[in-house]
């Protein structure tokens, strides 16, 4: 996580809260050390955010806080809410907690007016049909791709036959009803594309691929005919 983010995370855990949160569950819900929420919450208040801390008891923001409302349309809320509830159809827990994160930190910013729109929208989405990922933990394949790090998996086609290939994965693309990956195949020596809910097992290694721009002009070259081949 971004030290920006996590700071704004901070704030908007603190004024959640209805009483005093201490160091060390901060850093628990945000997957970090007791030593960096100390140091994050040092730069807050140096920063004159209103955080009050007694040892023992925990950290309270200043009642009256607030950071500058985000000036949305009800348009701009409306396509908010549905492509959070989108997420669920990918079938990527990880994410669909994001998303959830996401309205919750919007509607705690918006003018009164806008998050009474944003909680009475009525436009709803269906759950799709895409089969869940079970050899593949798509979060870890999402930082694979950040982190250009390689990747092993075992693979059955369509036909059940099993392969086992070490890839470049270099980006996903979500359908309705299946998420395929966009690799660099070093069995193949080519671009292959794999559905994650074939995907029978996964590991990130440790060894890194080069990204250059290359790369992903070849994969994206190969056209939506070559990707849908996958499909």
């Amino acid at each position: 996580m971004r030290r920006a983010d996590r700071l704004f995370d901070i704030i908007q855990i603190l004024r959640t809260a209805k009483r005093p949160v201490t160091a060390a569950a901060l850093a628990e819900t945000l997957e970090c050390t007791p030593r960096t929420i100390y140091r994050d919450v040092a730069t807050l208040q140096a920063r004159r955010v209103p955080i009050d801390g007694e040892a023992g008891v925990g950290y309270a923001l200043r009642r009256g806080f607030d950071l500058p409302p985000l000036m949305f349309t009800t348009e701009e809320v409306e396509a908010i809410v549905l492509g959070a509830r989108m997420i669920p159809r990918l079938r990527d827990a990880k994410l669909q907690r994001a998303a959830e994160s996401v309205l919750d930190k919007v509607t705690v910013v918006l003018p009164e007016r806008l998050r009474a729109e944003l909680a009475s929208t009525r436009f709803y989405v269906s759950g799709g049909s895409a089969r869940p990922a079970k050899g593949i933990d798509l979060g870890a394949l999402r930082g694979a791709i950040r982190d250009n790090r390689k990747m092993r998996i075992a693979y059955v086609d369509e036909k059940g036959r099993r392969t086992r290939r070490t890839i470049w994965p270099i980006a996903m693309a979500y359908y309705v009803d299946v998420t395929v990956i966009g690799a660099w195949c070093e069995l193949r020596k080519d671009y292959r594309h794999f559905r994650v809910e074939r995907v029978a097992s996964s590991t990130v290694l440790d060894e890194q691929f080069v990204s250059d721009p290359e790369l992903l002009r070849g994969w994206m070259a190969l056209g939506k005919e070559r990707m849908e081949e996958a499909l």
